[in-house]
């Protein structure tokens, strides 16, 4: 399934028709710290392929899902509401309501070193699910 996550963190990184270093570089990291190869990744970018159905994603799952594209989209210092809308979208595919983007917003930083606590950010999140 990392291989499906880091579809959609491409998919939003590039939604505004450019991939910033800063979105690259945390799209790598992810990718790496998860055993996908460099040269994968980049395949990946250069070739986009469509988001398949997520509901078969643990509760754990589909939160890591939704915080990596929050952060995502936080990571270059601006943030656009195709960007947001599409954070969205994919949060209702996930099994949460569209009120939960800017709940984890507040609370999770653009830099990957400031981590907040995500089990405090899941319990938080649990009244945003559909599921």
């Amino acid at each position: 399934m990392l291989k499906e996550q880091l579809k959609i963190l491409i998919k939003l990184a590039t939604i505004d028709n450019e991939l910033a270093d800063k979105e690259a570089n945390l799209i790598e990291k992810i990718g790496k710290a998860n055993g996908v190869s460099e040269d994968e990744i980049y395949q990946m970018i250069k070739n986009p392929e469509p988001i398949k159905n997520l509901d078969s994603l643990s509760e754990d799952q589909r939160f890591e899902y939704l915080y990596n594209i929050i952060q995502l989209m936080k990571i270059d210092g601006k943030v656009y509401k195709s960007e947001i809308v599409f954070c969205q979208e994919i949060a209702q595919k996930l099994g949460y309501k569209k009120k939960s983007v800017a709940e984890l917003s507040k609370s999770i930083y653009s830099d990957p070193s400031i981590t907040s606590d995500r089990e405090e950010l899941k319990t938080r999140l649990r009244k945003y699910s559909t599921k």
